[in-house]
């Protein structure tokens, strides 16, 4: 599903990956762990083509994101949902309309959209909150919302950016929950976290990242003999 293949990033001042392989296989839930700066925003721009790299060839879906021409682009990026920690909805715009836009952007019917946005939202577990706008939610349930959106278009890859962080323990253990739930529907999820206590009770493949070269990649945290970089 993704994988790096002797991938180099360097930035000015300092190396983003060195030399980094790995493979994320479809259906993988991984954990992206280690401390600031130690090459996971690179990580996650590369596999969407924000940035390039200076060496090796990136596969998503069997295809080098590396040699991609900018028409291409979008087309790779309908294939990865993404989630973030600051939520990013759209304040105007009701729960249903947030969730409608994602659609909207790549022009599906209002038929479609009246069928699938009722179903997705079920399955995140707020139907009830389908006329509300996001000033009006709790934190819990606008991540709710953000992961609805990004799900919509039944992506491949799902990537969550350090989701959890503005939530309370019981909520954020809700989410992950839910991001358990997407993912043994056929969902790859890459995400990105510095909470010890979520990769330690979720027991899901980690992958530790420190000074641009992956230092680990095991599955659950558990198993590890010393500290992992990163994890609070």
């Amino acid at each position: 599903m993704i994988k790096f293949e002797h991938v180099t990033k360097t930035y000015r001042t300092n190396i983003g990956l060195d030399d980094v392989s790995v493979n994320i296989n479809k259906g993988d839930f991984v954990f992206l762990v280690g401390p600031s700066g130690a090459g996971k925003s690179t990580f996650i721009k590369l596999i969407l083509k924000e940035i390039d790299s200076d060496k090796g060839s990136i596969l998503v879906d069997g295809k080098d994101v590396t040699q991609l021409s900018n028409r291409e682009i979008p087309e790779l990026r309908r294939k990865i949902g993404t989630v973030f920690q600051d939520f990013r909805l759209l304040p105007k715009k009701t729960v249903f309309e947030n969730v409608a836009f994602a659609m909207e952007v790549l022009h599906k019917s209002k038929k479609q959209i009246r069928k699938q946005v009722p179903q997705i939202l079920s399955l995140v577990g707020i139907t009830d909150k389908a006329d509300k706008y996001p000033e009006e939610l709790s934190a819990g349930e606008q991540q709710r919302v953000a992961i609805a959106r990004a799900i919509i278009n039944n992506p491949m890859v799902l990537i969550a950016d350090e989701p959890t962080g503005n939530l309370d323990p019981d909520t954020a253990a809700e989410i992950m929950d839910l991001l358990d739930q997407i993912n043994m529907r056929g969902t790859t999820i890459v995400m990105v976290t510095h909470a010890k206590d979520i990769v330690d009770r979720m027991k899901k493949r980690v992958i530790a990242i420190e000074k641009g070269k992956i230092v680990r990649d095991s599955e659950g945290i558990y198993h590890f003999s010393e500290e992992v970089p990163g994890l609070e």
